[in-house]
């Protein structure tokens, strides 16, 4: 069984499209699913994702917004047999946002960071 969790602000957001990472992996859709995600966000909004990967339980991943701009919400999903999301939040300085999780019997844990940036 593949446990999910995902807590975010506000949700609708987060499934709106195409986002754009600092130093993570680019993630790209097609042209008519980015626009449409693009006109869902009022102007200066930037949904962020720093995709899935295995990191060792209890390690954090962190994702910082580009440019100046700052984190309004977020989330994290740990995925894998019996994952556990241990923590979801905004970094201290309010640029990021960062997801740690663990996974029963295993060493390591698949965890997905995501976040709405701001001017």
């Amino acid at each position: 069984m593949q446990v999910k969790k995902l807590l975010t602000l506000p949700i609708a957001l987060l499934a709106a499209g195409a986002c754009v990472t600092t130093g993570a992996m680019v993630s790209t859709s097609t042209a008519s699913a980015a626009a449409a995600g693009a006109s869902a966000l009022p102007p200066g909004y930037q949904l962020v994702t720093l995709p899935n990967a295995n990191v060792p339980n209890f390690q954090r991943r962190t994702l910082y917004c580009p440019h100046n701009k700052r984190v309004l919400g977020g989330g994290a999903e740990a995925r894998g047999n019996r994952a556990i999301l241990v923590g979801s939040f905004p970094t201290d300085d309010g640029r990021g946002w960062i997801g740690l999780g663990r996974q029963d019997g295993y060493n390591d844990v698949g965890i997905s960071v995501f976040a709405i940036c701001a001017s």
